[in-house]
C-alpha cells in the first residue's frame, strides 16, 4: 500500500472529470448535499457546474491520531443550507469511500430525515478498494488502499503564525 501525493492541478482536474461523469450519465438531480469537510470543495464546485442548491451535512471520523485514526462515526443533526434544499432527487458528494461506513449510515440518515427525497446517488472522487460500499460515480478506484495526500491537508500541520515565514 503505497501512498498517493495529490497536487492542487491534479485534485481541480479529478473534480471536473467526477463533474463529466455525472452530466453524461443524464441523471437529473434537484439538489447536491456534500459531506464537510472532504466534500466541501467538491460540493462548490458541483453547485456552481451544475447550477443547484447545496447542502453541507457534517460528518467526522478520522478524529484520533492526528486525523489519521477513524473512530466512531458522527453525523451533525442538522444539514446547512440557505434554503430547503428541492426535489425529490439529490446527489450528495465527497472526496473518497474508504471503509465505505460514512456512505453506509449516511444515506439512510437523509431518506429518514427528508422523507420527501426519493433517491440518492453518490459521487466521489476516490473508492477504496476496502470499501464495503460502492458509490453510483467515481474517478479513480484504488484497490490496494493506499493513504491519500489531498493537497489542502498542508493546513492540518500549520497554524496562521507559519504564514508569516511563507508570506512576511
Amino acid at each position: 500500500m503505497k501512498d498517493l501525493y495529490v497536487s492542487w492541478d491534479e485534485y481541480n482536474r479529478l473534480i471536473e472529470k467526477l463533474a463529466l461523469k455525472v452530466w453524461e450519465s443524464g441523471w437529473n438531480f434537484d439538489a447536491i448535499v456534500c459531506l464537510a469537510r472532504g466534500g466541501l470543495r467538491i460540493g462548490d464546485v458541483f453547485s456552481r457546474l451544475f447550477d443547484k442548491p447545496l447542502g453541507v451535512l457534517f460528518t467526522s471520523s478520522y478524529r484520533e491520531e492526528a486525523g489519521t485514526k477513524r473512530s466512531r462515526l458522527m453525523i451533525a443533526e442538522h444539514m446547512s443550507s440557505a434554503a430547503p434544499l428541492p426535489g425529490p432527487r439529490w446527489l450528495l458528494v465527497d472526496d473518497l469511500v474508504d471503509s465505505g461506513a460514512t456512505l453506509v449510515e449516511v444515506l439512510p440518515a437523509l431518506k429518514s430525515r427528508y422523507p420527501q427525497v426519493e433517491e440518492i446517488r453518490s459521487a466521489v472522487v476516490w473508492a477504496k478498494g476496502s470499501s464495503v460500499a460502492m458509490p453510483d460515480y467515481c474517478i479513480e478506484h484504488l484497490p490496494s488502499n493506499p493513504w491519500i495526500h489531498q493537497p489542502f491537508e498542508e493546513y492540518d500541520h500549520m497554524r496562521p503564525n507559519d504564514l508569516k515565514a511563507r508570506w512576511g
